[in-house]
């Protein structure tokens, strides 16, 4: 199955599709952008998928429309896993690169890429020493310097999750934020980590340590959930309440996990919070070499984003690389939060209160 959305198109008459569209993504019309010829062309020769569409937003007297574009990209890796280390990087590197310049040509001015972009998603094999040489210094690591460059050639804000290694040897998974101008702007740890199955980040690094730090960038306010953080819904509610008007949410989630409520979580966030959120996962099959057992995890891919007013865009394809173009209206934000008042009725006080006091009773 190359994705849900395909299979509504291939057995839903036009009447009908209508009709699930407008329950199901929240609109009739998908709104799609128009790409150039160039980014088809190259995204076939690359072997990637590429769809654009566009959240408007109502016509104000005394704001002219905040209009950007964002990219999102979900890839598979290239080599092996038991290929050297740096002919690995220097793969994804290459195919990254070809990407990111597509999304340059048609303008998207702020662009994520999934959790750990440049390895393997090692984490599923209990194996630390062997994969150590993946991790690197947020500021001036090979991936920071090697998207800096892009970002400066493109004026593109660049997100960019890694395996970091601090100065003191520590490992964190990170999201490091580059400016239009290449500047290295700062970097979120991922605050939640999972210990579900095979999963056990914990014992590679430790729970962040820097908060919900949102970025106040040329284009707009953004702020990183790193994958597991979407389980979570305070999580979700403090990039808000730090003036977020786009979270993204790079992941790394196989099917056995999460498939399920992959479309709704970040949805839900968009809606109790009233900004755009971009969710990113990754996709392929990846397979390891553990003592003598073979560990192989398949991801789904399916990134998509969402309104502030919960209409959503269709998911890229479950099996295959691509390139999500979505252009967006920021004074929407601020025009369902006022329409529909959540804010203002949230009684913050009142559970923050509950929680410091922890008394709560259960039947």
């Amino acid at each position: 199955m190359n994705s849900f959305d395909n299979i509504l198109k291939d057995h839903l008459n036009k009447a009908h599709l209508k009709q699930f569209n407008k329950i199901y993504y929240g609109r009739e019309d998908h709104c799609e952008i128009k790409l150039k010829k160039s980014t088809k062309t190259e995204s076939k020769n690359g072997n990637f998928e590429v769809a654009g569409y566009s959240f408007a937003a109502a016509k104000e007297e005394l704001r002219k429309p905040n209009i950007l574009r964002l990219g999102l990209i979900q890839h598979s890796i290239v080599l092996p896993t038991d290929e050297p280390i740096k002919d690995q990087r220097q793969a994804i590197f290459n195919k990254i690169g070809k990407i990111i310049k597509v999304a340059a040509s048609e303008d998207v001015r702020i662009l994520c890429l999934q959790e750990t972009w440049t390895m393997p998603f090692f984490l599923c094999t209990g194996e630390k020493k062997k994969w150590e040489e993946f991790a690197e210094p947020a500021s001036d690591g090979p991936s920071t310097i090697f998207l800096r460059e892009l970002a400066k050639k493109y004026e593109m804000v660049i997100i960019s999750p890694i395996l970091e290694r601090d100065e003191n040897g520590k490992w964190w998974n990170t999201a490091v934020v580059i400016d239009e101008e290449g500047n290295y702007m700062g970097k979120h740890r991922k605050n939640h980590l999972p210990s579900v199955g095979s999963f056990s980040e914990t014992s590679y690094y430790e729970p962040g340590n820097l908060g919900h730090p949102v970025f106040c960038t040329k284009y707009g306010k953004i702020a990183v959930n790193i994958c597991y953080g979407r389980h979570q819904s305070l999580n979700w509610l403090m990039f808000a309440l730090n003036g977020a008007q786009i979270v993204f949410n790079p992941a790394a989630t196989i099917a056995e996990f999460g498939e399920t409520f992959w479309g709704i979580e970040a949805r839900a966030a968009a809606v109790a919070n009233h900004y755009f959120t971009c969710s990113i996962n990754r996709v392929g099959t990846e397979e390891f070499s553990v003592k003598k057992d073979k560990r192989v995890r398949t991801y789904y891919g399916s990134s998509y984003v969402t309104a502030p007013d919960g209409c959503r865009t269709p998911g890229l394809p479950k099996d295959k690389d691509g390139l999500l173009i979505v252009e967006v209206d920021l004074n929407l934000c601020r025009q369902i939060k006022d329409q529909w008042g959540f804010n203002m009725t949230a009684r913050l006080d009142m559970y923050a209160e509950g929680i410091a006091k922890n008394n709560m009773k259960y039947c």
